[in-house]
């Protein structure tokens, strides 16, 4: 199993967005955040097609720190039901991933 985790969230704003992604990496909960956006999202809740603009979230860091990086970003964010979606790095450049890696454990 890959150790290196992609963390994918949103936030309905660049200032959330901005708050969630320092607070992670000041915690060592990740390692990088990149913030793409604005992005416009279309989504079913409550029974109903919504849509509105959002701010994208690209979390890097390890198995180690996922779930604790998963639980920060619903206690900062203003959703009901933030995204949290994990997906496996299985590859890349080493150096970048043992970066990371260090970024997060050192």
């Amino acid at each position: 199993m890959a150790d290196e985790k992609l963390l994918i969230s949103t936030a309905g704003s660049k200032e959330e967005a901005s708050r969630i992604a320092q607070s992670l990496v000041e915690e060592k909960l990740a390692a990088c955040v990149n913030i793409v956006g604005p992005i416009d999202s279309v989504y079913r809740w409550q029974g109903k097609i919504e849509s509105a603009p959002e701010f994208l979230l690209l979390i890097k860091t390890i198995s180690a720190k996922s779930s604790a990086a998963i639980a920060r970003i619903r206690e900062l964010h203003s959703y009901d039901l933030p995204e949290a979606i994990e997906i496996n790095i299985d590859g890349g450049s080493a150096e970048y991933l043992r970066w990371i890696r260090e970024a997060v454990d050192g």
